[in-house]
């Protein structure tokens, strides 16, 4: 049956799955050689940044499997809760919309690549429209 809390759930195995993901980033935009060219306190800048983002996308995933049914209940934290993941995927969708400019790369690698990218867009608008969902219930 789709509730609520089931599609929190499914919210969070997603959370863990785009992190498979996230995982082949460093590779298909070859981490080394761009970051190697920075000086080393920007490069360390730049993986304590990513590595805080997958902190946030763990924290994201854990509480949605662990606590979908309160986060499905409605209490003003769990509306909390889920209107910050709400927000972080629509700010993290209009990036993807308005300012990453990823033509060249998907070009420039395989149709997997692109296949991967609408994929995780869907995933993003999936985050942000079912937590929106909790959050406003």
């Amino acid at each position: 049956m789709i509730t609520l809390e089931n599609l929190i759930r499914v919210g969070g195995v997603c959370h863990f799955g785009i992190l498979t993901a996230s995982a082949t980033l460093p590779f298909v935009l070859n981490w080394r050689k761009s970051l190697g060219a920075l000086p080393k306190i920007e490069r360390q800048l730049v993986l304590a940044w990513a590595s805080f983002i997958v902190l946030v996308i763990i924290g994201f995933g854990a509480v949605s499997l662990a606590h979908a049914d309160e986060l499905a209940k409605g209490s003003a934290l769990a509306r909390a809760i889920c209107g910050f993941i709400a927000f972080f995927w629509s700010f993290r969708l209009v990036w993807q919309f308005f300012v990453y400019e990823v033509r060249d790369v998907i070009e420039a690698n395989t149709r997997w690549l692109w296949v991967g990218y609408h994929g995780l867009t869907v995933v993003f608008l999936y985050f942000a429209v079912v937590y929106a969902m909790a959050a406003l219930r």
